[in-house]
């Protein structure tokens, strides 16, 4: 029998959680994202005409976009509304947006069920009340360092960056280490010169 050696990557990123939360990890076929608080910092920038602004980070894009292309379906669920989000999905190639929801826990459940997985194999990232019902019915529930106590508690694991400046990625590495494949994109030509993050 061939046991399988991790690369010096995914061994770094999984010694920083424990058995559970890999085992967790390792489960998860659809990966549901947040947006303010975790894909941003959360703030609002609003210009004359009283258009909002938000700002992501690249290496979050990245991220969620080698999540993708492992095979995981990523999806993003906010319970703001506005086209800044739909934008960011497209650049990304992420097909699922959730706008304007209010239930999170029943939208994982349907989302879930329309993609004809189970939530034993979903997971989620959020920071804020309107995120406790999906992060209690996800196996595997992620935070992020600035979410108030009595969500980072609800969480099996927690971000060392902060939402908007990395988080995400954390979480993105996360998962591709414990299911063996943050490793291959270390492999020359995995990742083209175009790739946008």
């Amino acid at each position: 029998m061939t046991m399988s050696i991790p690369h010096p990557a995914e061994s770094l990123v999984l010694s920083r959680v424990t058995p559970v939360v890999r085992e967790r990890v390792s489960a998860v076929r659809l990966m549901v994202f947040d947006v303010d608080g975790v894909l941003t910092d959360g703030s609002l920038w609003y210009g004359e005409n009283g258009e909002a602004l938000k700002r992501f980070n690249v290496l979050d894009g990245h991220g969620l976009r080698l999540l993708g292309e492992s095979g995981v379906i990523v999806a993003l669920m906010t319970g703001r509304q506005g086209p800044i989000v739909d934008r960011r999905a497209a650049e990304l190639g992420i097909s699922h947006v959730l706008q304007g929801v209010r239930d999170k826990g029943t939208a994982l459940t349907e989302l879930a069920q329309r993609h004809n997985v189970l939530l034993d194999q979903t997971g989620y990232m959020g920071d804020d009340l309107i995120d406790l019902p999906a992060m209690q019915r996800a196996r595997f529930a992620a935070s992020v360092p600035g979410a108030p106590a009595y969500v980072a508690q609800a969480a099996h694991w927690v971000a060392s960056r902060p939402g908007g400046e990395g988080a995400a990625r954390e979480c993105c590495d996360l998962i591709l280490a414990a299911q063996g494949r943050l490793g291959t994109y270390f492999q020359p030509g995995l990742l083209g010169p175009g790739a946008i993050q």
